[in-house]
């Protein structure tokens, strides 16, 4: 055989085989867990997984011909470890999971099944990864926010509001196990805003949030800040109530709250966290280890801002503020 003939035969071959290999052998259907911390019919839940379907689908995975998504709801944490165990009683070759406490839960039935975490604020501090560059485990995915995180949002606080001179951290010590995190960021933040930066513990009950907040209140020229938690993201219409009864200026870390009525947020974009979490999945069926995949750090933040609130508690939004935000409500 000529050369040529061989190289022409050969490239016939490339082009040929392909085309015969998907008629003959039918995609086959990989099978990944998601376990989400909101309810199946929460707006901000159909959005973010919409977007990991998208990522997906841009690498090459369609739900309903190569991928089938086993998903699973948590609401505020409800039902956490019984959820986990049944999804991985499926065997999933891969499981994303959303926030801290629903990791904790599938870290205690699985050493083995690939992990994906999205919206954790400590992977290291809570025991998921070794470190941030080598996890060395079954678990990587993306860092929710850095710790410098909470000295951005005693700035902001005291930007709108320049009297604040204490700002109370405002968390569920049991359902936000990793708010040291955030503390130590903002303690040493704060003397350099000349605000003090306290703790205020709070418990799952309404009840238990007001008498909290009232307290906070009582002491001339405080704020509040929210770092992520699912007690504070349950009663949100609660705690943006009674921010706005006690004139309390508040910054949030998701802007699911400035939507609801609160003054401002500066968070990470969630919707994006979903998309890229995409690709370490698409890597994790294509062989890839979770030990060998690198916590990935925030890209794309955003800050929004509620006009309506800020006149309501008699303060004016620096046009510094408003030039950054990605989004103004009116």
């Amino acid at each position: 055989m000529q050369r040529r003939e061989f190289i022409t035969l050969l490239g016939g071959a490339a082009v040929g085989w392909p085309l015969a290999a998907r008629a003959q052998q039918p995609d086959q259907v990989r099978r990944i867990g998601v376990l989400m911390g909101n309810a199946e019919d929460d707006p901000e839940t159909n959005g973010r997984l919409a977007a990991l379907r998208q990522g997906l689908e841009r690498l090459g995975w369609s739900e309903g011909r190569n991928v089938h998504l086993d998903t699973r709801f948590a609401p505020a944490g409800a039902q956490a470890q019984v959820l986990a165990k049944e999804l991985v009683a499926l065997q999933p070759e891969v499981i994303l999971v959303q926030a801290t406490p629903l990791t904790a839960a599938l870290q205690r039935e699985s050493n083995v099944i690939p992990i994906v975490f999205v919206t954790v604020a400590d992977p290291i501090g809570s025991g998921f990864v070794a470190s941030l560059a080598r996890p060395d485990s079954n678990l990587t995915g993306l860092l929710q926010f850095e710790p410098s995180i909470t000295g951005k949002w005693l700035a902001m606080l005291k930007e709108i509001a320049p009297r604040v001179a204490r700002a109370v951290l405002m968390v569920n010590l049991k359902t936000a196990p990793y708010y040291e995190y955030f503390l130590r960021g903002g303690k040493a933040a704060a003397p350099s805003l000349a605000i003090e930066l306290v703790l205020g513990p709070i418990e799952n009950a309404a009840a238990s949030i007001e008498r909290s907040i009232e307290s906070f209140a009582r002491v001339p020229n405080s704020g509040l800040v929210l770092p992520p938690d699912i007690t504070t993201f349950v009663h949100r219409d609660l705690i943006i109530k009674l921010a706005a009864t006690h004139r309390l200026p508040a910054v949030y870390s998701d802007r699911v709250f400035v939507v609801a009525g609160g003054l401002m947020c500066y968070s990470t974009d969630r919707i994006d966290q979903f998309r890229r979490a995409a690709s370490y999945i698409d890597r994790i069926l294509r062989g890839a280890k979770p030990s060998d995949l690198p916590v990935q750090a925030p890209i794309k933040y955003e800050t929004v801002v509620n006009l309506k609130t800020a006149k309501a508690l008699g303060l004016t939004v620096p046009p510094g503020l408003l030039v950054a935000a990605d989004e103004v409500i009116e």
